[in-house]
């Protein structure tokens, strides 16, 4: 007898043996039951979650000769034949290769005759949102007001691809991933039916796997068996699947923490021996961290993953870490992870990833990473040595030594500037070369700060995250991001972040409210926390750099000179403008 896939031959076949979506059954059966039925559904949700079999369940239950019921009885003749496919009135459409605008004309000429075998005329159009736009407009008008014998379920992946008219115009339901806990009971039964001899620890894993679809796990449970031989364990399915184990992740956790490089690399040239791939252990290491800082900081956290098998071996490892430690081991494998999408050498660039995390500093210091003492507040000050705090205050009253210092010295700058242009009688006559004094509006307040950590931790954390900050601007608004592209960070001081710009344009672009708005809500989103958006010009922030590698003492940012300073007359840069364009084309404004 031929072999049916696991999948095919389990496939739901009432309402009940549906796993994990009661949400949409319990409303749907109600509808049935009290004759509230839509002409037009919209299933979404991730594959193999159930949409496509919920679909000619509801065909089935509307269509059953002892119904309309919420089950169909799948004994008469029009749940059979609905269930072999052999009902010309309940119709499944491929959207992906029949997306063309004739192909819904032809639909919706054929929606116009009355059902000849059955009840009422289903049409199930699965991936709708492949459709062309076309095909969209076509089919809006017939699927707000089709006849009464006509009902519409479109089934998708992607919902955010339909036009909004086509979801405004139906009941929709969006499918969840199925739990770990149900999927598991549901493959349980299938192997006790099938006559599959399977550990509990197995059949685990093999819903871990499928991240929630149920298709997939049944898909690798009969890759698994026939491999098997009918006896499932779990090393098998790790064998099968290119898994990793748990154990093996903490002996390699164990040996980034030990700085144990040779070790380290003996287990990853282990891992490619086995036939593992790289990428797929650089993802599985990532949720491996991510689980260890949940365990970390969350109470009952195994309860917020269902990676946790060993609950008590996650928390030993996890006291071995620290939260800051953590939090930059997860955002380098974050980084090279995107890098690694691109990458030719893939376990290269694994083994560079982590030797990178050998070099990372293991402690919660406050010196090594001021953003942490944002995130953690005094949680993070018990991690502190006494000598550590000791510098923080030496640095902080340091910084307040050198503000002091700026406004001193811009006050004294604009009261010389003041009896100067008075002894001279207004405008000078001679012009003599003056330092470049900088409108307020060019250089930002506290310059002589960004300057001082321009290279901390901090910065090289937002350094290390633009390209995914520039990312998500474009995501967002791509205007926008053809204008902020050309600046790039200098710097971070407390919750703001300071940006270059080489092009006028580009900043003031930048600088309007709704886009600085939008740029700012983009970097609390990805650096973890409030953040301003403060602009210069490059230009200006490399004359800083220079005033401050020959003179650090001085102040970075000069106060313009008083109203009288000319005695009444024009500024020194206006009268410098007048001088190199004339007084036609340039106009002075308060």
């Amino acid at each position: 007898m031929e072999h049916i896939a696991l999948y095919r031959a389990w496939r739901p076949q009432s309402f009940q043996d549906m796993v994990g979506q009661q949400h949409i059954i319990r409303t749907l059966q109600n509808a049935i039951r009290e004759q509230r039925l839509s002409h037009a559904y919209l299933f979404s949700g991730p594959r193999g979650t159930g949409k496509t079999t919920a679909a000619k369940l509801l065909a089935k239950a509307v269509n059953c000769e002892n119904g309309p019921a919420p089950e169909p009885c799948n004994e008469c003749d029009a749940c059979r034949r609905i269930t072999a496919g052999t009902v010309m009135d309940v119709l499944e459409i491929d959207a992906a290769s029949n997306r063309g605008v004739d192909e819904i004309r032809d639909l919706r000429e054929k929606v116009k005759y009355a059902p000849t075998e059955v009840r009422q005329k289903v049409y199930i159009i699965d991936e709708v949102h492949m459709l062309t736009t076309e095909a969209f407009n076509a089919l809006l008008k017939t699927l707000e007001e089709p006849p009464p014998h006509v009902m519409f379920i479109l089934a998708t992946t992607e919902p955010h691809r339909l036009p909004a008219t086509v979801i405004s115009r139906c009941q929709r339901f969006d499918f969840r991933r199925v739990s770990l806990e149900e999927q598991s009971q549901r493959l349980k039964v299938i192997c006790e039916q099938e006559g599959i001899a399977a550990e509990d620890e197995a059949i685990e894993y093999i819903a871990r796997l499928s991240d929630g679809g149920m298709r997939d796990a049944l898909s690798i449970l009969d890759q698994i068996a026939s491999f098997s031989d009918g006896q499932v364990s779990y090393q098998q399915v790790l064998d099968m699947t290119g898994g990793i184990p748990s154990r093996q992740f903490a002996a390699l956790a164990k040996t980034i923490l030990e700085d144990d490089i040779g070790g380290m690399l003996q287990m990853i040239e282990g891992f490619m021996q086995e036939g593992k791939s790289a990428d797929k252990c650089m993802e599985n290491l990532l949720y491996y961290f991510r689980d260890l800082l949940m365990i970390k900081m969350v109470p009952q956290a195994d309860k917020l993953t269902e990676r946790v098998l060993e609950v008590q071996d996650f928390k030993e490892m996890a006291l071995a870490f620290s939260r800051s430690h953590l939090f930059r081991i997860i955002d380098t494998l974050n980084h090279y992870q995107t890098e690694m999408k691109y990458a030719a050498q893939p376990q290269m660039l694994f083994e560079v990833a982590l030797l990178k995390l050998c070099s990372l500093p293991k402690g919660d210091g406050l010196v090594q990473e001021p953003s942490l003492q944002n995130q953690e507040g005094a949680a993070a000050m018990p991690g502190a040595s006494a000598s550590e705090v000791q510098q923080l205050k030496g640095q902080l009253a340091e910084l307040e030594r050198k503000l002091e210092q700026a406004l001193q010295g811009g006050l004294a700058a604009g009261a010389g500037g003041g009896d100067r242009a008075a002894a001279s009688g207004g405008r000078s006559a001679t012009r003599s070369p003056a330092p470049r004094i900088s409108s307020p509006a060019k250089l930002p307040s506290g310059m002589d700060r960004y300057v001082a950590q321009r290279n901390n931790q901090e910065f090289m954390a937002v350094q290390g995250k633009w390209n995914q900050i520039l990312q998500a601007v474009k995501d967002a608004k791509v205007t926008i991001h053809a204008w902020f592209v050309n600046g790039e960070p200098v710097s971070v001081s407390e919750d703001a972040v300071l940006v270059a710009f080489k092009n006028d344009i580009h900043r003031e672009t930048t600088e309007k409210p709704a886009n600085k708005q939008l740029i700012e809500q983009v970097m609390e989103r990805q650096l973890g926390r409030p953040c301003r958006l403060v602009t210069m010009m490059l230009k200006d922030w490399n004359e800083a750099i220079q005033g401050a590698a020959n003179s650090p003492s001085e102040p970075f940012e000069l106060e313009p000179p008083p109203d009288d300073a000319n005695g009444g007359g024009k500024e020194p840069w206006v009268d410098e403008a007048i001088q190199l364009f004339g007084e036609e084309l340039v106009v002075i404004k308060e």
